[in-house]
């Protein structure tokens, strides 16, 4: 699994690569494990710069391969629950973290981006939740939360209820990402350069802001109820294997 995501500290800045550029840089539940070990100790880096390998994209979610082992409500309120304190620990991470984002960021990886403190993209990104058109599941209230916090309710109402993708200018525009780079060879260097940045201000004041903005956002009710009503029917297994099968789904709402 290693070598499905990379971690290297370079001149105090860490890198860390999704790697899996056949799959598109889906995660595999292994990788989000990983993730979170580096978030929760990045080691001797004063920031921290994610991307994804190749060009095609940042990440498109999570390996949908991997929900065929559910068995029921318990197996997908664990999966968000995971996802949950996985994106948390980023959330909390010591260092500064910057979301690099070149082709597709969706799903999971759209979770990770807007976990990061920054987010830059190339002019090739595409943003967005297709949910609603793919699996038919649902996003936490955690991740809703975040996504409002950023882009406010009526974007992300209008993003996952027409599942269409951002591109960059949009992203930019609707305040999801703070520059767009014409193509990823300058995302890579304006990455870095704004790892530099950030990572030489005072740290202690990073770190309270990070902890301050988390907290005025964090009163979150239960979603169990919501999380059970989508992992648990009939829709969601026929997202996963008309997604799978590469066929349109027939959605009975039930």
């Amino acid at each position: 699994m290693t070598d499905e995501l990379l971690y290297e500290v370079r001149d105090g800045i860490g890198h860390v690569v999704l790697n899996r550029p056949q799959a598109r840089n889906a995660l595999t539940f292994a990788m989000y494990e990983r993730l979170a070990e580096i978030a929760g100790d990045p080691g001797e880096a004063r920031a921290l710069v994610l991307t994804g390998a190749g060009e095609k994209a940042f990440a498109a979610g999570t390996d949908i391969g991997q929900f065929r082992a559910f068995q029921g409500a318990e197996d997908a309120i664990a999966y968000e629950d995971k996802l949950e304190r996985v994106i948390g620990i980023l959330e909390r991470c010591r260092v500064p973290t910057i979301a690099a984002v070149a082709g597709a960021c969706t799903g999971g990886g759209a979770g990770i981006a807007a976990a990061c403190d920054l987010r830059i993209a190339a002019a090739n990104a595409r943003f967005g939740f297709p949910i609603a058109r793919t699996l038919g599941n649902c996003l936490s209230i955690a991740n809703i939360a975040r996504l409002a916090a950023l882009i406010g309710p009526a974007r992300v109402t209008e993003m996952i209820f027409t599942a269409r993708l951002l591109d960059a200018e949009e992203a930019r525009a609707a305040g999801l990402v703070s520059e767009v780079l014409p193509d990823p060879v300058a995302l890579a260097e304006r990455a870095e350069a704004l790892a530099r940045q950030v990572a030489g201000n005072a740290p202690l004041t990073l770190r309270a802001t990070k902890e301050a903005l988390r907290r005025l956002r964090d009163s979150l009710p239960p979603d169990e109820d919501l999380i059970r009503l989508c992992y648990t029917s009939a829709d969601f297994r026929e997202g996963m294997d008309a997604f799978l099968t590469k066929r349109t789904p027939v959605w009975q709402g039930r």
